[in-house]
């Protein structure tokens, strides 16, 4: 697991997993923040893969003209590390807000 991690791109994936972090300290004290908690995650996991797709077509660009299909399928698996746990975070938000509005009945 902590391989995604470091594959995902540190940056990213520190802001990422503090944005996660921040979704449950929200849920006890900043509960009207959850849904924007969730979105912004969500933009920056794509953020991340956008980035990501750049640096893969760069250094696609620089090899020429031989460049493997491996090469090209594993550089889009990395690049979308970050978008799939933007989207995690996303969906864990929007059942935490579930639960909340369950809870509020």
């Amino acid at each position: 697991m902590i391989e995604l991690f470091y594959a995902g791109g540190i940056l990213f994936m520190s802001v990422l997993t503090a944005f996660l972090i921040s979704l449950f300290i929200a849920v006890y004290k900043f509960s009207a923040r959850i849904n924007a908690l969730g979105k912004l995650a969500l933009a920056t996991g794509a953020l991340g893969q956008l980035i990501g797709l750049f640096q893969m077509f760069q250094s696609l660009e620089a090899m020429g003209e031989a460049v493997a299909p491996s090469l090209l399928a594993g550089g889009l698996k990395v690049s979308m590390i970050t978008t799939l746990y933007g989207v995690l975070i996303y969906v864990i938000s929007q059942l935490l807000l579930l639960v909340l509005t369950f809870k509020k009945k």
